[in-house]
């Protein structure tokens, strides 16, 4: 069995005649009587019976009739996707980033994107989570390109032997505190001014705590730890409700009427965000497209100007 043998008994169905049949395949008559034969003894059961000088489906032709039908159907729409997807201009990435990044680089990057004509009808499928949720889902295949942090390890796999990690971006890290709080009013604020205050910390999993941990070591501060969370905007919740302060990625759409953002002074450290491929595997022309425009955009608009987001 062979798909011509299913194309050829679809043909044979829709005529229930042997010479139109095989005269609108471009093929002879005992070419298509030969596939047909195959086919049912393949099967095992006819597939057609005589009726008059005609011919027509048995019942158990009809059932599997409906069977070729859609999977050539299938077949064919998926045929047609490959090429959508072939195509740099008609093409779609399946894209996951970190929280933080939601609220101004991912929106920036698929805007400008988008803005050019060329890219218009390439489609996004987005995906959010930690950077360690996202590698894992990078790896699995799920997304074709992440922006995230650099995690070391996936389980007992080095991530440096399934993924390239391209510097993208920095975000700075900075202190959120409520408005009532003691620290508002310092100016400067170090890091080792919060050491006396409940601590909102990013949780184990997450790709910034390594850092965050850091920061805190290198200003010699053992943080009282209130709660531990994943995601930045809980953070801030928490922070409102004077649960605890906060050392988190800066965040421009965080409301100033609800917490304090203060920057922190002799902090050098910043947050690397990563632009996240697999070594090996191949990509499609729009991913790579959209691949090599949010290095070159990046490059452009904030590590050549010495910019963090």
């Amino acid at each position: 069995m062979n798909l011509r043998h299913l194309v050829f008994f679809k043909e044979l169905a829709r005529t229930q005649h042997m010479a139109k049949a095989a005269e609108n395949l471009g093929i002879s008559q005992p070419s298509l009587s030969y596939a047909i034969k195959k086919l049912e003894h393949e099967l095992g059961v006819p597939l057609f019976e005589s009726d008059g000088r005609n011919i027509k489906l048995t019942s158990i032709g009809g059932v599997y009739l409906k069977y070729v039908t859609a999977t050539l159907n299938d077949l064919s729409q998926g045929n047609e996707l490959v090429k959508q997807l072939m195509d740099p201009d008609t093409g779609h990435v399946k894209l996951g980033f970190t929280y933080t990044l939601g609220q101004q680089l991912v929106p920036e990057l698929l805007s400008h994107f988008k803005n050019q004509s060329e890219n218009q009808a390439i489609t996004f499928e987005l995906g959010q989570g930690n950077s360690g949720v996202l590698l894992q889902a990078l790896a699995d295949e799920k997304y074709d390109i992440v922006l995230a942090s650099n995690v070391d390890r996936l389980g007992e796999q080095l991530t440096a032997h399934l993924f390239d990690f391209i510097p993208l971006v920095q975000q700075e890290i900075v202190a959120v505190v409520p408005n009532d709080h003691p620290a508002v009013q310092k100016n400067p604020l170090h890091v080792e001014d919060l050491a006396p205050y409940p601590m909102i910390l990013f949780s184990q999993n997450s790709g910034l705590r390594p850092l965050i941990d850091q920061i805190l070591s290198a200003a010699h501060v053992q943080p009282k730890v209130a709660y531990e969370v994943e995601e930045d905007h809980t953070m801030a919740g928490f922070v409102r409700y004077n649960m605890g302060v906060a050392l988190m990625p800066y965040l421009p759409l965080l409301n100033p009427e609800r917490v304090q953002i203060k920057h922190l002074a002799d902090q050098p450290l910043q947050h690397q965000i990563y632009l996240v491929v697999r070594r090996s595997g191949f990509i499609t022309p729009a991913v790579h497209r959209f691949q090599e425009f949010i290095r070159s955009y990046c490059w452009q608009h904030y590590t050549n100007q010495e910019r963090s987001i």
